[in-house]
């Protein structure tokens, strides 16, 4: 497969990027913000493209999907990233929908990608439970009891954990914590007794949430994937989810470059445009190739899923997308708020809210140092 776009993909680009233009650009997330909106997304946003099919792209059509595959998905995701478009397509489809897809049973495939589909669900993958992203740091237990588990523990930065109807709880099964066998994954009602969540803000006015299990019954049929195997589906689950944020986190880092270069252009110092000065030339053309480096690499890691590539190739991918692009989103970021200025500073201008942004995707699901780290371990160093 060609590492391009082909003439259907850059349609739904297209189509993506006047969609969140007209309908969720950042002056909505900013009054979200202010008028501290107890979903943090507008459900109306979100119904409009469940409508478009977002939600369904990469599904298989007997599931209620497109099957338009991951590299489809990636570019709508890219066009939200541009907008910083705040809405459930992440924890839902790329966290959620992904895992069911990868280790659900037919069943719970057919009567949840489908919901998922057409956007009567919202899911949230329940995992960490330290500061820092360790996918094996697991001690939420889950004990068999009669026909099905009893979960205790709690988990931490549970993405949009607070609107989701279903929980996907990492919990052991055996073994100690970092112990890569003996996880198992499990459907979890967020109503179910014994589970409460406490939704927190983060820094870039987007939603998690703290979550706790005391004694929480589930039958034997919620299990994704097998006992004591869930390491299975979770590893290419957050590789995939990797690949999205990255997907996401170039076009906010696209999209704050680009304004960045437009301001260098407009605003004037001893009579000239600053954009002039040969030192901010030097600057903007780093970040210019930073830039097209990160492309390539996002690119290359969505058409590997599309390929069905092996697991080895997706998870270097992974690592490396994400540790590029995250250098990326960090330089393009903090270049444009100095660039900007004073008034870069000021929360009336909306370079600030992409430095926030970067903040928060760096350390989700794997900051630089992690995925460098990872990506040596993976070639063999």
């Amino acid at each position: 497969m060609a590492m391009i776009l082909n003439e259907e993909q850059n349609m739904l680009k297209d189509s993506a990027k006047d969609f969140c233009t007209s309908n969720c650009a950042i002056d909505q997330l900013r009054k979200l913000r202010d008028e501290d909106n107890k979903d943090g997304f507008d459900r109306a946003t979100w119904k409009s493209m469940v409508e478009l099919g977002w939600a369904g792209i990469p599904w298989p059509e007997e599931h209620g999907g497109l099957a338009f595959g991951y590299k489809g998905l990636g570019v709508v995701t890219e066009e939200t990233g541009r907008t910083l478009a705040a809405s459930p397509l992440y924890a839902t489809v790329w966290l959620g929908g992904t895992a069911i897809n990868l280790g659900g049973t037919d069943a719970q495939k057919s009567a949840l990608l489908g919901q998922v589909a057409g956007g009567e669900l919202l899911l949230a993958l329940a995992l960490e439970e330290g500061n820092r992203h360790a996918p094996y740091a697991v001690s939420t237990a889950a004990k068999a009891s009669g026909d099905g588990y009893v979960i205790d523990g709690s988990k931490t930065f549970v993405l949009d954990g607070h609107v989701a109807e279903q929980l996907i709880v990492v919990a052991r099964t055996s073994g100690a914590s970092g112990d890569r066998d003996g996880l198992s994954l499990f459907l979890v009602p967020a109503d179910a007794s014994g589970v409460t969540v406490t939704r927190t803000k983060m820094t870039d006015s987007r939603n998690a949430a703290n979550i706790t299990f005391k004694g929480v019954k589930v039958g034997a049929d919620s299990l994704i994937g097998a006992v004591d195997k869930g390491a299975e589906v979770l590893d290419p689950t957050l590789d995939i989810a990797r690949i999205g944020l990255s997907a996401e986190m170039l076009g906010s880092l696209q999209e704050c470059f680009e304004r960045t270069v437009q301001y260098l252009k407009e605003r004037e110092q001893f009579g000239v445009p600053i954009g002039s000065f040969q030192a901010l030339k030097h600057r903007a053309a780093n970040m210019f190739c930073e830039v097209e480096l990160s492309k390539s690499v996002v690119l290359e890691a969505l058409t590997a899923l599309d390929e069905n590539r092996d697991a080895a190739d997706i998870a270097k991918l992974a690592s490396l997308a994400k540790t590029k692009v995250g250098e990326t989103f960090n330089l393009v970021s903090r270049e444009g708020i100095q660039m900007h200025g004073g008034i870069g500073m000021t929360d009336e201008f909306d370079i600030g809210f992409f430095l926030k942004r970067s903040a928060v995707t760096e350390q989700t699901f794997g900051d630089v140092n992690y995925h460098r780290n990872r990506y040596g371990e993976l070639e063999g160093y």
